[in-house]
């Protein structure tokens, strides 16, 4: 290591995307040559990097007061505890933890960087602009790790369409109610069965009532794999359902494209400036994704069929988006420039 020390706070040990964010981050930056660890009282730390909030108050003002240089990365406010039904518990938790999200941008932080133009423009229009200056980096994945080299093909016999998310259950129940309905729209529209692939943490009772409600629904439920499961899972569909309302910048849609696997979403969150061209197809909500309102699937279902009769360009496009906007390599580097300015 001949790049420095860095302190990643807080380490986090859970599903999803900061957790995926704070691995990546490690492999990147050690092949830059900085060390990455969670000590903030090292005397050797050059920078700080939050992800999101964190309550290590005393111990970055102490390094703040060494010249220590403070960076925090944001991605949303967390929101749908208002409008779902997700338990006390749930709701504390996240009006708290917004407060500690806000409070690290406002007092604590010497620089802000947002996941996405969405992610900023969120935050300035709830709390308004930073005291201080900010940038945009979007996520990144190993382009190495996740690729379209590999056996795997999607089926000749069925659509099979892939979704990947942290937890759909505990108040994130409309994540799987957004696959079904869509998959069940998209069987009305092809000659094909269409097979829905749920990758992550999910209620199989919720599960059991969608396919009570949509006759039509083939739902295989994989639960939660490891992560070197996913390029697999990625390759073997024929596109990836963006589930997420309001995402600040998916990790699981980036590695979808990273594997050349084409995503459909609605225009929700950051989806609309990462679905580049023919990289997939993006359609308008139809209702009020902002009180957690189910879609219109129709329009989807209609866009995706150009995607299913073409796999071809729309394979090519997602790797080269990919290679182009989210490579981790290129991620790393944005962050040294954050981090540790020239």
């Amino acid at each position: 290591m001949n790049g420095g020390s860095i302190c990643l706070l807080p380490r986090i040990q859970a599903l999803a995307g900061p957790a995926s964010f704070s691995t990546r981050f490690k492999t990147g930056m050690a092949r830059l040559g900085f060390e990455i660890h969670h000590d903030p009282n090292r005397s050797d730390t050059q920078a700080i990097l939050i992800i999101a909030g964190t309550r290590h108050i005393q111990p970055i003002l102490q390094a703040r007061r060494r010249g220590v240089r403070v960076v925090q990365r944001l991605n949303g406010i967390n929101w749908i505890h208002r409008y779902r039904k997700t338990g006390w518990r749930h709701f504390v938790r996240a009006e708290a933890g917004n407060f500690l999200l806000a409070f690290t941008r406002r007092f604590l932080a010497d620089y802000v960087v947002y996941q996405s133009h969405f992610a900023r423009n969120w935050w300035e229009r709830q709390y308004g602009k930073t005291p201080v200056e900010n940038t945009v980096i979007w996520n990144g994945v190993d382009l190495s790790e996740f690729s379209p080299n590999g056996e795997e093909r999607p089926p000749s016999d069925r659509v099979r369409v892939q979704v990947v998310e942290g937890h759909l259950k505990g108040g994130f129940e409309i994540g799987l109610e957004i696959a079904a309905g869509f998959g069940a729209a998209l069987r009305q529209r092809v000659n094909l069965p269409v097979e829905m692939v749920i990758t992550g943490d999910v209620n199989p009772t919720d599960a059991s009532r969608l396919v009570q409600r949509y006759p039509n629904l083939w739902m295989s439920l994989t639960g939660v794999v490891p992560p070197r499961q996913i390029p697999a899972l990625n390759r073997q569909a024929h596109l990836f359902l963006s589930t997420d309302l309001h995402a600040a910048c998916p990790n699981s849609a980036i590695e979808a494209l990273a594997c050349g696997t084409p995503v459909a979403a609605f225009a929700t969150g950051a989806l609309p400036e990462l679905i580049m061209g023919d990289s997939g197809r993006v359609v308008d909500y139809g209702n009020d994704p902002w009180r957690a309102e189910l879609p219109r699937f129709e329009p989807l279902a209609d866009a995706v069929l150009e995607i299913i009769r073409d796999q071809v360009r729309f394979r090519r496009t997602a790797r080269l988006v990919a290679e182009e906007y989210f490579d981790l390599d290129k991620m790393c580097l944005a962050y040294r420039q954050a981090l540790l300015p020239s």
